[in-house]
């Protein structure tokens, strides 16, 4: 099968490789029928994941028809078309029982990361029956790419995280994709004003369109300041922090109010400044997360009910033989005006 691997910092390459057997009785086969590529990818690229190893295939998002199932697989058969999801969850061990499926003992964020993943032609599932979800829906299936990792962890690691209730007050620094999906599930909680920063002119639109109340070019200087003066010097009640560099961290920790709460969305590869010479007495809260999807039941039944439209973040569709230029155009966003990219397998 061809398959998408990475070779190191800044190499990838497309190559032939065996395709993936069942291996355990929980395991699935999945042909896969779209994949996305995720910024989390272009962490490893850059080398700020240093559990993903050169010779891996990447991805851990899309959807499929199941080609094999374990004797050990219950919930799903040869023929079904199933989404896959980001986290693998065992749904046995003392943190799947506490619903946190990333920290799972055999399983966690393993796909395209300490296994083969999802950017090939097929990808081999361990438990299957807790680590996949049937497809409502042949029709408009590509939305549902999006529920595979950006939806679930804008909602779990960036809506929850950062408690925020209707009436607040939210900044989101990152108009990405994930920081999109964040603006959207937000709604669901009626603040009173969302504020996004971004870098791109062209994300900041979409953020308007998406609900952002007001939006904040950063690359213009005075960030904190600019929000401050928005908010009439408070600050805001809830920030998320959607973006993974110091920069991003600094802003949103410059525009909590007292009381406040911020929400680590971003995959952070350098280590940032925390100014508790400042917030030592603010009364704050600082929370941290990997998504684990136990959102991903109630968000597909809200897709499914058209409460909110995953596929307005879709921009780019290619075939898996272009998936280096699919590359080419995330990593290059702004220069192409793109959010989240389909490739058809």
């Amino acid at each position: 099968m061809k398959a998408l691997v990475y070779k190191g910092p800044g190499s990838l390459s497309v190559e032939d490789r065996p395709r993936p057997k069942v291996n355990q009785p929980d395991d699935a086969v999945v042909k896969m029928l779209k994949t996305t590529i995720c910024g989390t990818d272009l962490h490893i690229l850059k080398g700020d994941v240093p559990t993903c190893t050169p010779g891996r295939i990447l991805g851990h998002e899309g959807i499929g028809i199941i080609a094999e199932v374990g004797n050990g697989v219950s919930n799903f058969k040869q023929g079904d078309r199933v989404i896959v999801s980001c986290i693998t969850s065992c749904g046995k061990c003392d943190y799947c029982k506490k619903g946190m499926y990333s920290h799972c003992i055999s399983g966690g964020w393993i796909l395209g990361n300490t296994i083969d993943g999802a950017q090939a032609e097929y990808v081999r599932i361990p438990h299957a029956d807790t680590s996949l979800y049937h497809l409502p829906s042949a029709l408009d299936e590509e939305i549902y790419v999006m529920l595979s990792d950006i939806f679930p962890t804008g909602f779990e690691c960036g809506v929850i995280n950062s408690s925020v209730k209707p009436g607040d007050t939210l900044v989101i620094v990152g108009a990405g994709p994930v920081g999109l999906a964040a603006l959207l599930t937000a709604q669901f909680y009626s603040p009173a004003r969302i504020i996004s920063v971004d870098l791109d002119d062209n994300r900041l639109v979409f953020a308007r369109k998406f609900g952002a109340d007001e939006t904040v070019n950063a690359s213009s200087g005075n960030v904190v300041e600019r929000i401050l003066a928005l908010t009439g010097g408070r600050g805001v009640d809830c920030a998320i922090e959607a973006v993974g560099v110091p920069q991003s961290f600094a802003i949103a920790e410059g525009v909590i109010t007292a009381g406040g709460t911020l929400a680590v969305l971003g995959v952070h590869g350098a280590k940032v400044d925390l100014h508790l010479e400042k917030l030592w007495c603010h009364n704050i809260t600082l929370r941290t997360r990997l998504v684990d999807t136990v959102t991903t039941p109630m968000l597909l039944k809200t897709v499914a009910a058209a409460k909110i439209e995953p596929g307005r973040l879709i921009t780019h569709h290619f075939e898996f033989e272009d998936i280096l230029d699919a590359y080419e155009t995330f990593g290059n966003a702004a220069q192409n005006q793109a959010l989240k990219v389909i490739i058809n397998g």
